[in-house]
């Protein structure tokens, strides 16, 4: 796992707090009012208690997605661009769920019905004035159901590495962390200033960019490359024909011409033979 993408989730956490915070902000008040009774103090750990189990949380189920990606998704993507591909697929569908569409709402409906079925659990929890119950009262919120959190999942599964996985959740849970623990003037101000540079957009525009970047880029390369070595192999194969041509053609025009320079040579010297006996009859 590159470190792009743990900037990748870090950034999608916290320009996606606000979304949190809707999601969340109930859950956060309740927890707030159970701990009235304690110190100031005492309060800063618990809050800091329950947000390291909602974490734990996170990178287990990252844990449980590079898994499935380790399994299901490698024996598939050996020796191949498809693990390439399907990142940068994914990093688009979570771009494009980050400006604003639909796609993960459904999802969003079935894990409403795993975290009714945990109330009862939950009701145990109450009032947050130990660290125990924080801590398991942050372990079970890291399972409120959350569209963003689902596209961090799947990021997680196309790492197809346990730890990776695990590591890239924990690190998008860090990203929501300043919204969750702000005070009221804080949030406010936090709100206000990802609202009007509209920075979920334009991290929702970056990670489309960048998919499709991860998933184009290295075809037109590819491409590219292709086409320049080609051009190479040609100019190569002519090369070698004309080397051969020259290697053919070199030895044809030496004997040729040593034919030339031996012929005359011969004649003149069969003449002299044809001419001796005359003499030697002469001299006789």
């Amino acid at each position: 796992m590159t470190t792009a993408l743990l900037v990748a989730a870090l950034l999608m956490g916290f320009f996606g707090s606000p979304h949190c915070l809707g999601m969340c902000g109930g859950l956060v008040t309740a927890f707030g009012l159970s701990m009235k009774d304690v110190s100031p103090a005492k309060r800063r750990a618990l809050v800091m208690t329950y947000h390291l189990g909602r974490l734990t949380s996170y990178a287990f189920l990252g844990l449980i997605a590079g898994l499935i990606g380790i399994t299901v998704l490698e024996p598939l993507m050996k020796g191949n661009s498809t693990p390439r591909i399907l990142l940068g697929l994914v990093l688009v569908f979570v771009g494009m769920t980050m400006l604003g569409a639909p796609f993960l709402n459904k999802l969003e409906r079935f894990g409403m019905r795993f975290w009714q079925y945990l109330s009862p659990l939950r009701q145990k929890v109450f009032p947050l004035n130990t660290f125990p119950r924080a801590l398991t009262a942050g372990l079970l919120w890291g399972f409120l159901p959350c569209g963003l959190v689902y596209g961090a999942l799947l990021i997680a599964v196309v790492a197809h590495n346990p730890l990776s996985g695990a590591a890239l959740m924990f690190v998008f849970g860090l990203g929501t962390v300043p919204m969750l623990v702000a005070t009221h003037e804080t949030v406010g101000w936090l709100r206000d200033k990802i609202g009007r540079f509209r920075l979920r957009q334009l991290n929702g525009s970056v990670m489309v960019l960048s998919g499709l970047a991860v998933v184009f880029v290295p075809i037109a390369m590819s491409s590219m490359h292709g086409g320049h070595s080609g051009g190479h192999t040609q100019m190569d194969h002519s090369s070698h024909s004309a080397m051969v041509s020259d290697a053919d053609t070199a030895p044809s025009h030496d004997m040729s011409q040593m034919s030339h320079n031996i012929t005359p040579e011969m004649d003149h010297s069969m003449h002299d033979m044809d001419d001796s006996p005359a003499s030697m009859h002469h001299s006789q």
